[in-house]
């Protein structure tokens, strides 16, 4: 599970910006959006142009660096921070992996150039670089004893080197890391406006009707769609060769794609995703950017739901504020995002925050400061 993150210098984060799921607190209710003390559900509000977006770039840097997972290098283009003058972007995780603390540190000039890099587990250090004294590495895993020291590239991640060029030894200290490994080629970021923009867990550009239409999951999702109040019957047809998603009218088929409303197409997306999402350890960790934008609240409340019960550790950036509610989440899992910090409502005042609470009431009434 991601424990903590913080940012310095990256995009819009000019200071410090931390954002702490180890802060939970002992809530009666909704315990399921909790593991292992950590925030696993969290809804992120704030202001239009504060940075949730932002934030969820931050967040997913290291796909760029560890994986070989999907980027979407053109939202990275403009990188550092425009009013710090600092050279490099620093990025801080913190983990819970199979009981341990593991920390990853690293320094970025831009999306590809690694300056410094640094992981520990418990505390004790087992691979560091700093490319500004020297090419050379601090590498303590067993089983890495013949791998050369000396890093002079620049775009390839210190950590990364160690996992293609390594048969690592069988013990706690390794079988962390390559758990680490597995959690960073498992996370996943999408918005809802578009299927190809996505980071994370995929390879390449992916056509969501086209993956319905490959697995024949057209039936499964008309019944998703009727669900969710959109009353309609699928079908595929063939069109210049090629097999297209259609709405039937009985004696018409007209393309999904071309009067399909925003807020289907949004629901088309989240059904594709929603497809890996409960598929056992597919998915280590979700952040969705406006997710309902196009939904009703119910809708909403249904998806969030959805995606309770498929366990994975997700955020969710909204600005509907009837979402904020003690019967869906808990307190400590809404979070209040300005331009420079990010805190849960617990921490946003000073009264004891309970299940019988109104919290929409009480942040439509500035009840909660950043």
């Amino acid at each position: 599970m991601l424990t903590q993150f913080s940012i310095i210098n990256f995009k819009g984060f000019n200071e410090e910006f931390i954002l702490d799921f180890s802060d939970s607190r002992g809530y009666t209710f909704n315990n399921e959006c909790v593991k292992n003390s950590t925030i696993n559900n969290a809804v992120v509000y704030g202001k239009n142009g504060v940075g949730k977006s932002n934030l969820g770039l931050a967040i997913f840097d290291i796909i760029g660096h560890l994986t070989d997972k999907n980027i979407n290098k053109e939202v990275y283009r403009f990188y550092l921070n425009g009013s710090n003058n600092a050279e490099t972007a620093k990025f801080h995780y913190e983990f819970l992996i199979e009981g341990s603390k593991v920390v990853y540190d690293y320094e970025k000039k831009d999306n590809k150039t690694i300056i410094a890099e640094s992981f520990s587990i418990d505390n004790i250090k087992y691979a560091s670089i700093d490319k500004r004294n020297n090419d050379f590495a601090e590498i303590n895993f067993e089983g890495t004893e013949n791998l050369k020291r000396e890093l002079n590239n620049d775009n390839l991640s210190l950590l990364k080197y160690i996992k293609s060029n390594s048969l690592l030894d069988e013990n706690k200290i390794n079988k962390i890391l390559l758990k680490f490994y597995e959690f960073v080629d498992k996370m996943l970021l999408f918005t809802s406006l578009e299927d190809k923009k996505y980071i994370g867990l995929e390879v390449g550009s992916i056509s969501v009707q086209q993956d319905v239409i490959n697995k024949e999951n057209i039936s499964n999702l008309e019944f998703f769609l009727n669900k969710a109040g959109i009353e309609c019957k699928l079908n595929v047809i063939e069109e210049f060769d090629n097999n297209i998603l259609t709405f039937n009218f009985g004696n018409k088929n007209i393309p999904f794609e071309s009067i399909a409303s925003q807020g289907t197409k949004s629901l088309a997306i989240l059904y594709f995703w929603l497809q890996r999402l409960k598929k056992e350890s597919v998915v280590s960790f979700l952040f969705i950017d406006e997710f309902d934008a196009f939904y009703h609240h119910e809708l909403s409340e249904i998806v969030i739901e959805e995606l309770k019960n498929t366990g994975v550790q997700f955020i969710l950036t909204t600005h509907n504020t009837s979402l904020m509610n003690n019967d869906l989440l808990r307190p400590d899992c809404y979070f209040i995002m300005d331009s420079v910090n990010i805190t849960s409502l617990p921490n946003a005042t000073k009264k004891e925050l309970r299940e019988a609470h109104n919290l929409e009431k009480m942040y439509k009434a500035n009840s909660f400061n950043v």
